[in-house]
């Protein structure tokens, strides 16, 4: 009798698959989520910081939005596509700022994170964000988690049912080369929508996280204008 695979190995099997597939049909899960993003803005689009800003494009996007956007990203190679792509834009700054340096002078507006929390310390970065936004500013993060309970493995089944589809709607010809966003820094999360949740709450009392397809979760939070106190977004 064949001894059966571990979890981690199954999982690890089943992503090689899916990289294959994904590959015949790429789509840049992250940048799918750039319209959630776009339509949970503040009301007032002083100044954004977008963390861990990747190729900019999420960043040349709240530049038609914002007085002011300071993209970071501590990846050389990051931020020299994001130089490239917010060329010409002058409200951009770029540069490799880590979220526990900044001040910002009088806070931001908006906090953008699309696949960066979980390269971070959790529960200090959330501390760090409630921080640095001002009153009625807003977080808004696109992240991953560690499927632990059923219902984390429910959605990342879900995701893999429905990931290729997603590609063949997107990218309905086979891909003949590398995705043209080329590497993009990975990490594997530790912790898991439940523990997200919890640290959450503690840090942004009234943050809204929901899970989505595309192997990612939703996490929002506005900061109310009294010390202390936070709305659901």
């Amino acid at each position: 009798m064949s001894t059966p695979h571990p979890p981690d190995d199954t999982r690890r099997r089943a992503g090689h698959w899916l990289d294959r597939l994904n590959a015949r049909h790429p789509w840049n899960h992250n940048d799918a989520f750039h319209p959630w993003v776009l339509t949970r803005l503040p009301a007032r689009r002083g100044r954004a910081l977008d963390l861990g800003c990747g190729r900019g494009e999420l960043a040349a996007l709240l530049a038609e939005r914002f007085e002011q956007v300071h993209a970071t990203d501590i990846d050389p190679a990051m931020r020299e596509a994001a130089t490239r792509r917010c060329a010409g834009l002058p409200n951009v700054t770029i540069d490799d700022a880590r979220l526990g340096e900044l001040t910002e002078g009088e806070g931001v507006d908006l906090v953008t994170m699309v696949a960066v929390l979980h390269h971070l310390d959790l529960d200090e970065a959330l501390r760090q964000v409630a921080a640095i936004l001002r009153p009625g500013g807003r977080f808004l993060c696109v992240g991953l988690a560690r499927p632990v309970s059923p219902s984390d493995l429910a959605w990342e089944a879900a995701s893999v049912v429905t990931n290729p589809v997603i590609g063949y709607v997107r990218h309905p010809w086979v891909s003949q080369g590398p995705p043209p966003w080329g590497r993009v820094p990975m990490a594997d999360p530790a912790e898991s929508v439940g523990e997200i949740r919890r640290a959450a709450r503690s840090a942004l009392p009234g943050a809204r996280l929901r899970r989505r397809l595309g192997f990612r979760y939703t996490l929002e939070w506005t900061k109310l204008g009294a010390p202390g106190r936070a709305a659901v977004a």
